[in-house]
């Protein structure tokens, strides 16, 4: 039985667009893709510009809209919001100095954790609406980490890939197979029977979310195609980034709007949804081009030739450049959660 809100976590149009709209762009870029031949190629400079810069890291500072434009959330815990920084940092450093693989390996992982909290956040929250049981919860759940985390099993069985998280090599090489191989009849058996549940749910009483099941479906479908079916850049940068990070611009872009009472907030927000979205492209710009002008330089056809920093200087610099996602991967472990952010409800 739903509660007064109703089904839908924002509304019914914001919904279907943030989560089955998402999902329904990925799978019409692989079209694109096989079109143009390129749907297991590397990725090309028009879907970095779009899907990397304009969704993965634009998402990543839209955080600020959650947290460092609110001066009242700020200093109701100064010590999260202002510790958090200088500890990720400080980690970053000290890993960077003994090891940069070891680095980009531990920042791959927080990001594939990030990735499948989301996930399974999103589903709570619809299963709260819903008022499921304690066993349909659990189920539902239960479906979620299948969908997410076989794929990555089947990945690391699978290794080396024609694509990575980060960086070439930023996953553990290790004897996955058996893992692997074992997990396959759980995970389609787990998924099966979830699937069942929902139909038994559609004929009768309580009916399931429409968003959860949108969610979990498209989960599974994109996971699945970009990382099991396919194995190409191009493939899995469509199917991974557009639907975790458009329906976080969702949800921190409506956030925001609930809170304009805070300065920054109501200045920026005034102008809208577009105003937000191009503060967000603006600072993912000025990090890219940080980035590639003192790191990567991959290119230079947008950002310069740029400069070597002394090799010393790196791990004192790319921590820092990378702390925008650290940042973003352990505050969203507390930000979100409605037990200690009344404000959330």
């Amino acid at each position: 039985m739903f509660g007064p809100e109703g089904p839908w976590l924002f509304d019914r149009r914001t919904d279907l667009l943030a989560f089955g709209g998402s999902a329904v762009l990925a799978f019409a870029l692989l079209g694109v893709g096989a079109a143009l031949g390129i749907l297991e190629a590397d990725a090309p400079e028009w879907v970095w510009l779009s899907c990397i810069l304009g969704v993965d890291v634009a998402h990543v500072w839209s955080t600020l809209y959650r947290v460092y434009l609110d001066g009242a959330e700020v200093r109701r815990r100064p010590w999260l919001y202002l510790g958090a920084p200088a500890l990720c940092y400080g980690v970053g450093v000290f890993v960077h100095a003994l090891s940069a693989a070891l680095f980009w390996t531990l920042l791959a992982y927080l990001a594939v954790f990030h990735f499948v909290r989301q996930q399974v956040g999103w589903v709570r929250l619809y299963a709260r609406r819903e008022g499921a049981g304690s066993s349909d919860l659990r189920l539902d759940l239960a479906a979620t980490y299948a969908a997410t985390v076989y794929p990555i099993l089947w990945w690391h069985a699978h290794l080396p890939r024609r694509f990575h998280w980060f960086v070439d090599g930023d996953f553990v090489r290790a004897n996955a197979e058996p893992l692997a191989a074992a997990f396959e009849p759980l995970y389609w058996a787990v998924l099966g029977l979830w699937a069942l549940r929902q139909l038994q749910r559609w004929r009768s009483a309580p009916t399931p979310s429409p968003g959860k099941v949108i969610v979990v479906i498209t989960t599974w479908a994109c996971w699945y195609v970009g990382i099991v079916a396919l194995d190409g850049d191009y493939a899995f940068t469509v199917t991974n980034v557009l639907i975790h990070g458009l329906p976080y611009f969702v949800l921190t872009y409506r956030y925001g709007r609930s809170r304009v009472q805070a300065p920054l907030l109501r200045r920026i927000l005034r102008a809208g949804a577009p105003a937000f979205y191009a503060t967000v492209v603006a600072l993912a710009l000025l990090e890219e081009a940080a980035w590639d002008r003192w790191v990567w330089h991959d290119r230079p056809w947008l950002f310069g030739e740029g400069a070597n920093p002394p090799a010393a200087a790196l791990p004192l610099l790319v921590p820092l450049l990378a702390l925008p996602q650290s940042l973003h991967y352990v505050l969203d472990a507390f930000v979100w959660r409605a037990r200690s952010n009344p404000q959330l409800r």
